[in-house]
């Protein structure tokens, strides 16, 4: 696949905005190896070559293990996650999924189980920020496997 145009280059000011969303995220609170997963699962839903490669890889370096990153697009029909891990992978497939269905009341009270007010936002805009990083990767073609993790 050959790369259509980096964003990055034509549009600094953009890339940095959506860096500031993802600082945000960073820095609210929320648990790396959770927004991994999170990532993880709304680019496979999204298709996104790219940030799968980066957010598995992520993932690895973070201490995840390969049984549930191989998992979790059937995480529903497996033992391998937490409470909160299934509510923030539902919460992710829910508003990635968004134009499909309306987000049910049920399933805002069943993640508000498990996470407080501040955190479904943090959650919320960790959705926002990869769905984001994904339509910018797929529209563009940023080509997938030459991204290394760095440290955490």
């Amino acid at each position: 696949m050959k790369a259509r145009l980096n964003y990055a280059e034509v549009a600094p000011k953009a890339l940095k905005a959506m860096l500031e969303l993802e600082n945000y995220v960073h820095g609210s609170g929320l648990e790396r190896p959770l927004y991994e997963l999170v990532k993880t699962r709304a680019s496979q839903i999204n298709g996104c070559a790219y940030c799968l490669d980066m957010h598995t890889k992520d993932a690895r370096k973070g201490g995840e293990t390969e049984q549930r990153l191989y998992a979790l697009s059937a995480w529903q029909e497996t033992p391998f996650y937490t409470e909160r891990e299934r509510a923030a992978l539902a919460w992710t497939e829910a508003l990635t999924l968004i134009s499909e269905e309306e987000v049910s009341d049920a399933l805002y009270e069943a993640t508000r189980k498990q996470f407080n007010e501040t955190e479904m936002v943090a959650l919320t805009m960790a959705i926002v920020a990869i769905n984001g990083w994904n339509r910018l990767a797929i529209s563009f073609r940023t080509p997938p496997g030459s991204y290394q993790p760095q440290g955490h």
